[in-house]
Order: C-alpha cells, then sequence, then structure tokens
C-alpha cells in the first residue's frame, strides 16, 4: 500500500469509542506477525536499542541503525500505521535538525509519523515537525530519553507538583499538533485525568485501564526479552523457552544423527551414483 494512503490522524477517531492497541516492532518477520494479528499502530521504538542492540539504555542508538528498523519493519507490515521513534540527540539540538531527521524517517525508512519525548520543552519542535506535514506522537511520562533528569525508570507523577505538569505537557502536545499522546509508567487515576482533558488519543504503557489505547514491547508481549520484566508488562508467551526449547531439540537431533533424516535430504539417480563410484 501506498505510505499515503494511511494516515495516523485516523485514529483520533477511536478516541472514546474504541480502545486502540499498539505493540513495537523492529524487523520483517514482527511488523508481519503485528500486521496478521491486526494491530492499530506499530511504533519503530528506540527500545530496539536495548531487546535488539544488547545495549543497556536508549542513549546508544542513532538515526542510522533507527532507519535500518524503520525500513524492514515498513516491508513487513506494508498496511499497518508506523510510526518511527526519533532517537536520543537526532531532534534536541535543533529544530532544523529535528524536520530534517523526522523527514528521513518518512522518505527513507517509510513510516507514517514520528513519535517525540516530552513535554513543554519540546513543544516548538513537536509543532515544527507538525508544520513540515509531520504527524508527531507525543510521549509524556516516564520518558527513557530524559532518564537522566528524572532520577531513573520510575513511576511519574506521584506528586501534585508532577501531575500537574503532565497535565499541563499533555495539553501542550495537544496544542502543538500531536495526533496521540503516549503516557508512560503514570498512575492509572492520573491517567484517567489526562484522558478526559485532551481530545487526542491516550496510549498507555504502564497507564492503567482508563487511557484510550495500550502499547507493549512486543519482545515483551511474546516473552523473549529475560533481563528484566517491568511491573506493567504481561507476557503472553513463553518465547524464550519455546524458542530455547526448539534449539535444544535441534542439536539434540544432529548429535544423534537423526536430523536430517531422508525426509529432509536430496537423493541422487542411482544411475549417477554408480557412474560417480566407479571413477
Amino acid at each position: 500500500m501506498s505510505l499515503f494512503k494511511i494516515s495516523p490522524y485516523g485514529l483520533r477517531e477511536k478516541k472514546g469509542k474504541e480502545v486502540i492497541v499498539a505493540s513495537t516492532a523492529y524487523d520483517y518477520t514482527s511488523a508481519q506477525i503485528a500486521e496478521a494479528a491486526g494491530v492499530d499502530f506499530i511504533l519503530v521504538g528506540d527500545s530496539a536499542a536495548m531487546v535488539m542492540l544488547g545495549h543497556e539504555d536508549t542513549f546508544s542508538i542513532g538515526m542510522e541503525e533507527m532507519l535500518l528498523f524503520c525500513k524492514t519493519v515498513s516491508r513487513g507490515a506494508p498496511n499497518t500505521i508506523r510510526i518511527g521513534d526519533l532517537p536520543f540527540l537526532s531532534y534536541q539540538v535543533s529544530k532544523e535538525q529535528a524536520v530534517y531527521n523526522a523527514g528521513l524517517m518518512i522518505k527513507e525508512g517509510r513510516c507514517h509519523g514520528v513519535k517525540v519525548e516530552g513535554g513543554e520543552e519540546v513543544a516548538e519542535v513537536v509543532e515544527t515537525i507538525v508544520r513540515a506535514g509531520i504527524p508527531v506522537l507525543g510521549h509524556i511520562g516516564l520518558t527513557p530519553q530524559r532518564a537522566a533528569e528524572l532520577g531513573g525508570l520510575k513511576v511519574q507523577g506521584k506528586t501534585i507538583e508532577s501531575a500537574r505538569k503532565l497535565i499541563k505537557d499533555a495539553k501542550i502536545l495537544e496544542k502543538a499538533g500531536v495526533f496521540a499522546i503516549v503516557i508512560e509508567c503514570v498512575p492509572a487515576e492520573l491517567s484517567k485525568v489526562i484522558t478526559e482533558k485532551v481530545n487526542v488519543p491516550t496510549i498507555g504503557i504502564g497507564a492503567g485501564p482508563f487511557v484510550d489505547g495500550q502499547i507493549l514491547v512486543f519482545h515483551d508481549i511474546v516473552g523473549l526479552f529475560k533481563r528484566f520484566r517491568p511491573k506493567f508488562v504481561k507476557a503472553y508467551f513463553d518465547g524464550f523457552g519455546a524458542f530455547k526449547k526448539a534449539l535444544e531439540q535441534y542439536i539434540k537431533e544432529c548429535k544423534e544423527k537423526v536430523f536430517p533424516s531422508e525426509k529432509e535430504s536430496f537423493s541422487l539417480s542411482q544411475e549417477i551414483l554408480k557412474e560417480l563410484l566407479e571413477d
């Protein structure tokens, strides 16, 4: 499907009417699975730094790597809305750089929009990107790219001051033109208040049930990432265990010469074999 035949702005029509469900994807296969399952949109997250590249955090990944992930996801899920995560330092330096990198996500990564972390402090950047014709997904609450400032990866909005700031941030992002807002690691009651105070969909990850939609990391959903599991994650399959078991069985059969069997082998005609043996 042509890149411009589907738009993230259509998600706004689902607010209050239908739960929006999204997942991340990072490669052709996970994108195929997500599209076949019927997610409303795919986020090519900078979490790829951890689940795909093995880094300790999301700071290490750059535009070149993110574009590679976006390209392969676009091939795997051509009929699903795809949002590219702008990585650390790809939009913080200047508005010009932000628009350029967001444009690369569309032009080269074949995404339908980009995600930007932060609230009031990134509002001008968001507005500039939107003015350039690129849809933006906001992200407030626990924003991993600002983990150093936030004092680590922990729940946000638990004080009256921080709760008010998150509400303010959501309103500012809506005014700046985002089509939806991810709310991460925020008390459920606060997420409900934010959801009721903005007219764009809220997409929760660790934000409770009172938001307009939910998103989880693909590797968490299918139980592939074993380094740690946040409280808000529910694994629906032990992918790591299942894949490990399959590989163990493969190793066992190879060692015991059970695999490959005649079924998995090619045969040569007896005439040619006879001639070869007589050479």
